[in-house]
């Protein structure tokens, strides 16, 4: 496959990438600072130095593309209005682009934030009413609905994964986030994804025929508790965040479409087997 990747420097492209290149398929890079993917070129991909915002900087790369995999986002550290134009009028722009080179195929990598906190009593469905509550989930509910009203009225070829929580191969991403996580109630899960398993399933999402305009969730086999993440990381829970109230439900998906309709088997099914094999 020809594929044009967006993001290819942050968390999820600058684990992606060399894995679509081992496979031997090509690569495009859309990069603001070249400097930062010349490993990537080193590796093999063509990289392309532009801004999501001004299509005609990377129109012509997008030709003869047979997906695009966008993994471009502000997610935190921003102010709301940078949040929205990052995640919603670059995704956007870049939708109508390949639309005008009739780029087959459009993977837009989403989170499942987008579901909030909603009690359902159940693991949060890729049909299910979204109701986010932060800026960030917000502008990926918007770019999503955006991008199915592309589908359906010019017949984008778009397939939406929702991410969960993203870790794995020395991605600091955990030791980040336990300061956000001391506040709540240790008995709270959420549902994680290693590297590989986020991989895998845009390379299903990019590769499987017949799938425009579906969502996935995207998610290993075993959420894990708050409270387990500490202690794994040898850090204490503080007696306050015991008695806050939580919804069993938030931040769990339900995973049987991506297995039912695109095969998708964990390579790493819990955190657990990941440290076991090393793949921390």
């Amino acid at each position: 496959m020809n594929v044009f990747v967006t993001g290819a420097t942050g968390k999820v492209g600058s684990r992606f990438v060399p894995r679509l290149l081992q496979r031997g398929h090509q690569a495009k890079l859309l990069v603001r600072d070249a400097a930062k993917a010349e490993w990537l070129h080193q590796q093999g991909a063509e990289v392309i130095e532009g801004d999501l915002l001004q299509p005609d900087n990377y129109v012509d790369a997008l030709r003869g593309t047979d997906v695009v995999v966008h993994l471009a986002a502000q997610f935190r550290g921003v102010d709301e209005n940078t949040t929205r134009t990052a995640n919603f009028d670059g995704t956007i722009a870049l939708a109508r682009a390949a639309l005008e080179t009739d780029v087959p195929r459009f993977v837009f990598s989403s989170t499942n934030n987008v579901y909030g906190s909603v009690d359902r009593s159940r693991p949060n469905r890729e049909d299910d009413e979204l109701s986010p509550v932060f800026p960030y989930p917000q502008s990926k509910v918007e770019a999503e609905e955006a991008l199915l009203r592309l589908h359906r009225e010019q017949g984008l070829g778009v397939r939406i994964v929702r991410l969960p929580f993203v870790y794995g191969e020395r991605d600091p991403h955990i030791t980040e986030s336990l300061p956000f996580f001391r506040n709540w109630n240790p008995a709270k899960r959420i549902h994680m994804v290693h590297h590989a398993d986020v991989s895998q399933a845009l390379m299903l999402a990019a590769s499987t025929p017949g799938i425009d305009g579906r969502i996935y969730n995207v998610a290993d086999d075993a959420p894990i508790s708050v409270a387990e993440l500490f202690q794994l990381h040898n850090s204490e829970i503080s007696s306050e965040a015991q008695q806050q109230e939580f919804n069993p439900w938030d931040m769990i998906v339900d995973t049987t479409r991506i297995r039912d309709e695109l095969h998708y088997r964990p390579i790493y099914p819990s955190f657990y087997t990941a440290r076991d094999a090393g793949a921390i």
